[in-house]
């Protein structure tokens, strides 16, 4: 059985390990407004060469506040840069159909991404080991792109050898991952079961959005293959693989 564990984190912001929860002033099917303000005036970013200043009219018990209970960032200054990033976490992902004299086998999973950081957000992908697919007893390499740092166009193992790698889709897959319909990491077309990548245990960026997606996120797909060549004997066993994807704000 060949077995592909999934390990998520989700890297917060704000608020990280202290246990609040963030709530929100109302909402429709088309917004959420995460918090107002009373106020009725005032100017961004006033300079000068000796100062510069940001400034608020009408508010009234403005700043930080906190309790064992709860936290309160009062008024359009201290609330502003309060901002989040979640990431939701798929079930374990299968790689079904192999067997030890060769074949290909593919599973797949999807993260969604969401904050409210203008900003937008990176999501990277890293193994917990190399080679990434792993059994007590023998392993898979790691898939071996043509040109090193360049995802494969198209998947491609030699009959000797059996290697895992995967591929991202989505609508904000990282430049490696796009393509001008014969080379990736060129050109902008997302194609499916195109670019072809090897996992490492550095961070590799999969997705990124350089503006806030809250309340709906984004989803990024990931899918991984493994193939054993024809000539190739795999050991039997169990194999996994630890996979860690991690989401960061700008």
């Amino acid at each position: 059985m060949f077995n592909l564990k999934k390990i998520v984190t989700a890297v917060m912001l704000f608020f990280a390990s202290s246990g609040l929860v963030f709530g929100y002033v109302s909402e429709s099917s088309n917004y959420r407004m995460e918090k107002d303000s009373f106020n009725f005036g005032g100017t961004e970013n006033s300079i000068s060469s000796n100062y510069s200043l940001s400034d608020t009219l009408g508010e009234f018990a403005s700043g930080d506040l906190s309790g064992t209970l709860y936290a309160v960032k009062a008024g359009y200054r201290a609330a502003a840069g309060d901002y989040t990033i979640t990431i939701s976490a798929p079930e374990n992902i299968s790689l079904a159909g192999l067997t030890t004299t060769g074949g290909q086998s593919d599973g797949s999973g999807s993260w969604t991404v969401t904050t409210n950081d203008p900003n937008g957000y990176l999501l990277y992908i890293s193994a917990g080991a190399v080679p990434a697919l792993q059994s007590a007893g023998d392993s898979f390499a790691d898939y071996t792109p043509a040109l090193v740092g360049v995802p494969d166009f198209g998947w491609s193992v030699g009959s000797t050898a059996s290697e895992f790698g995967f591929t991202v889709s989505g609508s904000d897959v990282a430049a490696a991952f796009k393509n001008n319909g014969s080379v990736c990491n060129v050109g902008s077309e997302i194609t499916a079961d195109r670019c072809w990548y090897n996992l490492s245990t550095s961070d590799y960026l999969i997705a990124s959005n350089n503006d806030a997606n809250n309340p709906a996120g984004t989803v990024t797909t990931v899918k991984f293959r493994a193939e054993i060549g024809s000539g190739k004997t795999q050991t039997v066993g169990s194999y996994s693989a630890d996979i860690t994807l991690i989401a960061l704000s700008q």
